[in-house]
């Protein structure tokens, strides 16, 4: 009898990656982080943190020579769903991040499940571990509209089809939900003043017209949005960005802009926020191989739909240095937030100070 099992799983197996090398090729990759994260200031707190998250990725090629790709990121401690959180499970690995594409000679069409950003706003930094503004600190800054937070379908053109290195993709989220599993029927939206919209579409271009120098732009707009008494001014938002590569050293800057939805004219009220403009500028350089530093300035002014209200701007500073040690990377972070969330300093709200150590292993 044990003979006839252990018969059983051999050939078992032997079907199963008979049947795996026949479909595609599977793999696993991604990264365990630990972190010691000091904040002072308005909000004081030293905290310790461990955050991992794996990459599952299958490909294969059809008959005709097309590719195909799946990708599926299973993050501990990402958001539960809704099912998960109502028990106070919030905890649990969640697949938050999924996607399948296949490429053929006329461009790559795919389908983004909570994935495929194509916004801008942040690809000119040159920070050698994150931006100021992505480390968990208390900067309250608000990024711009991006196509990822909806489940959506994209078309990329091929690498090579445009002159100077240009690339255009382009995704629609049919409907402004944002979970989305097989047999998914989407999400019903209430129209009410802050209503986004239907459906939203994204565009991003990108070149490389000379050797050293990347430049890029992105437009993201809602479609159908409006309550039932109109719209005054549509949620939308667009950045560009140029960044270039000199020796050791690269500059990056960038350009961003989000406006916010806003019902009719006769219906603005105190705090209701007009649009916000981003700008972002670093600089990096390479000491070698494995040691980078980097200064990096990101300054977000908001826009009060009201003129008797006062506009302000938040800034964060971050100068950064990341050695690399094969598989492993050792990066150390200091930056300065002037008036987080938008809120201006005074003796109640001091500037932020944020310091913090990160050890990051890749496999």
């Amino acid at each position: 009898m044990k003979n006839i099992i252990k018969t059983l799983i051999v050939m078992l197996t032997s079907i199963s990656l008979f049947g795996s090398a026949q479909a595609g090729e599977l793999g696993v990759s991604g990264t365990a982080k630990a972190t010691y994260n000091l904040n002072s200031g308005g909000s004081n707190g030293k905290g310790l943190g461990i955050t991992n998250e794996l990459n599952f990725t299958a490909s294969g090629e059809l008959d005709n020579g097309y590719t195909w790709s799946y990708s599926m990121e299973l993050d501990p401690g990402a958001t539960s769903p809704a099912t998960e959180t109502s028990t106070g499970d919030t905890q649990s690995a969640q697949n938050d991040d999924t996607k399948l594409t296949m490429t053929t000679p006329y461009g790559t069409v795919g389908m983004f499940i909570s994935e495929g950003g194509l916004d801008v706003e942040d690809s000119a930094s040159q920070s050698a571990y994150a931006r100021p503004t992505d480390m968990g600190g208390n900067d309250g800054v608000q990024d711009n509209h991006n196509i990822d937070a909806y489940n959506n379908l994209q078309y990329h053109t091929p690498a090579d089809m445009l002159p100077l290195g240009i690339m255009i993709k382009a995704a629609h989220a049919p409907d402004l939900d944002t979970y989305g599993s097989g047999d998914n029927t989407g999400a019903v939206k209430a129209v009410s003043a802050t209503y986004a919209g239907s459906s939203a579409t994204q565009y991003q271009i990108t070149a490389a017209p000379v050797d050293g120098l990347k430049v890029g732009a992105s437009y993201i707009e809602f479609n159908d949005s409006g309550s039932g008494t109109g719209q005054e001014q549509a949620p939308e938002s667009g950045a560009y960005y140029a960044t270039y590569a000199m020796g050791n050293f690269t500059v990056g800057a960038s350009q961003a802009y989000r406006a916010e939805a806003i019902d009719d004219d006769t219906q603005r009220t105190a705090g209701d926020i007009e649009y916000y403009d981003q700008t972002n500028i670093s600089l990096a350089m390479a000491v070698n191989d494995d040691l980078t530093v980097s200064y990096e300035v990101e300054e977000s002014k908001r826009f009060m739909s009201i003129d008797t209200e006062v506009d302000t701007t938040a800034k964060s500073r971050g100068i950064q240095l990341a050695y690399n040690m094969g598989g492993m990377t050792i990066a150390v972070a200091h930056n300065e937030h002037e008036n987080p969330s938008y809120i201006a300093e005074d003796s109640t709200r001091p500037d932020e100070q944020q310091t913090l150590i990160a050890l990051t292993m890749a496999f």
